[in-house]
């Protein structure tokens, strides 16, 4: 059996708290409903969540923001480490009114940063008071969408968003996807539109980027992480890892910790 994570309980955050956790690959948290805002953060490896029946993946650099009564799950198939952000209902107007995934700005980064390296869970100074709001202003300003790889329970591209989230660096083009699962390219580009917004091409290269932040973080060299995604070259990979992020995968290694 997998480890599961107790529900949260007590009061919500006074006025925001904070948990930063490292989980073994397995965890699952169940499913629960809180009276207040959450904002998930992965430091290093990936969560995935079922939040009101929509899976999202929580990948580094990229948040998960619930508002409060949200019902959500959540688990990890390898380890992780995970920041968690309690923002109590009073400060959440003004706040995402839905679920959305958010790009993680460098203030509201070492914000998190530095509470976990001096073990802040709820802020009491002033000094510590003013950073949280700054965070919560943060929050509000990031950019959002819906979800950075959505996912989808359509029995056509339910096996191949597995399959190539199994092995990221799977070369076959979408009508030789289309050839196994026995149906047409156009077919199969047509749900890919419908049910993830974006074509499979746009949608493989945003899982390779969530591929490639993940080994980023566990140290893999970028000529090694090239090769596993499928890259003819380090330069190739570079290109769209900088198209994607606006920077190297070397620098932005270089601007962790």
């Amino acid at each position: 059996m997998p480890p599961v994570l107790p529900r949260l309980e007590g009061d919500p955050p006074q006025p925001v708290s904070f948990r930063t956790e490292s989980y073994k690959g397995g965890t699952f948290f169940p499913p629960k409903r809180q009276s207040w805002g959450e904002l998930n953060y992965s430091l290093v490896g990936v969560v995935e969540f079922d939040i009101e029946g929509v899976r999202y993946l929580s990948p580094p650099h990229y948040a998960i923001w619930m508002p409060p009564d949200t019902m959500h799950e959540a688990w990890n198939q390898h380890d992780v480490r995970y920041v968690t952000v309690y923002v109590e209902r009073a400060l959440c107007a003004g706040l995402p009114e839905s679920p959305q995934t958010l790009s993680i700005s460098p203030l509201l980064k070492a914000i998190l940063a530095d509470f976990a390296a001096r073990d802040i869970r709820l802020p009491v100074s002033e000094e510590d008071l003013r950073l949280a709001h700054v965070l919560v202003d943060q929050i509000r300003l990031a950019r959002r969408c819906e979800s950075y790889l959505p996912l989808s329970g359509d029995a056509l591209l339910e096996p191949v968003l597995s399959a190539l989230q199994a092995a990221p660096g799977d070369r076959r083009s979408l009508a030789e996807w289309a050839r196994g699962m026995k149906t047409t390219e156009r077919t199969l580009s047509r749900r890919c539109h419908d049910d993830l917004g974006m074509s499979f091409n746009e949608w493989r290269q945003r899982l390779k980027l969530v591929a490639a932040l993940a080994l980023l973080e566990a140290g893999v060299p970028v000529q090694e992480i090239s090769r596993q995604l499928g890259y003819g070259s380090a330069s190739a990979f570079i290109a769209m890892f900088r198209r994607l992020t606006g920077t190297s995968p070397t620098q932005m290694r270089g601007s962790e910790g």
